[in-house]
């Protein structure tokens, strides 16, 4: 803005890199894509509107928009090998409801504005925490309320101090298996229980 204007007023309400309090944030430990996916299972049915699932990779999407379709989910994808009219027409039937789950890479994590959006899934989480607030920042919109759930494991070690401390601004609760993981005190092998949900 400087670059281009020489009178400009920013605006921030709240923190920048911050996400809201309209926003439930959950945590569920999943250490494979077989868990990730017994995992999604369970929590599909709960959601009464729209589902955007976030993945890494384009592969990824294709894959578990795939699966999805077996399992009987109405399913549809976008990222960054769709064309033009592919990405619209997929849009398309997850805005009407016709596709009530949209796989997406972090191609839809900016810019979008569905309404209705009433669960975000990370089931890859990013790299970096700015791309988490991104992605779960497409529910929770215009005073609403929506629920972000990421399913972590300790391969995501790089982010979850970021997301534990995200989650504790919002003042909602974390589980002790979480805190434990964010902390460095988790198990390894036999000795670790296996955190419930």
């Amino acid at each position: 803005a400087q670059d281009f204007m020489k009178s400009y007023i920013f605006l921030a309400v709240g923190r920048v890199g911050s996400t809201t309090q309209n926003i439930n944030q959950k945590v569920k430990y999943a250490a494979e894509d077989r868990e990730k996916k017994d995992l999604l299972l369970d929590i599909l049915p709960d959601c009464t509107g729209l589902t955007l699932i976030f993945v890494e990779t384009k592969r990824s999407a294709d894959a578990l928009e795939d699966w999805l379709i077996r399992e009987g989910v109405n399913a549809t994808s976008i990222h960054g090998d769709r064309t033009q009219q592919e990405r619209e027409s997929a849009l398309a039937e997850f805005r009407c409801g016709r596709c009530p789950v949209l796989v997406a890479t972090s191609v839809a994590a900016r810019g979008l504005d569905i309404p209705n959006v009433l669960m975000v899934v990370n089931y890859d989480m990013p790299n970096a925490i700015d791309d988490y607030v991104h992605r779960i920042g497409r529910t929770g919109r215009c005073g609403n309320t929506g629920t972000a759930i990421a399913f972590i494991s300790e391969k995501n070690r790089n982010v979850l101090r970021d997301l534990h401390d995200l989650i504790k601004e919002t003042g909602q609760a974390t589980e002790s298996w979480f805190d434990n993981l964010v902390k460095g005190q988790w198990g390894g092998g036999a000795a670790r229980s296996k955190p419930k949900g």
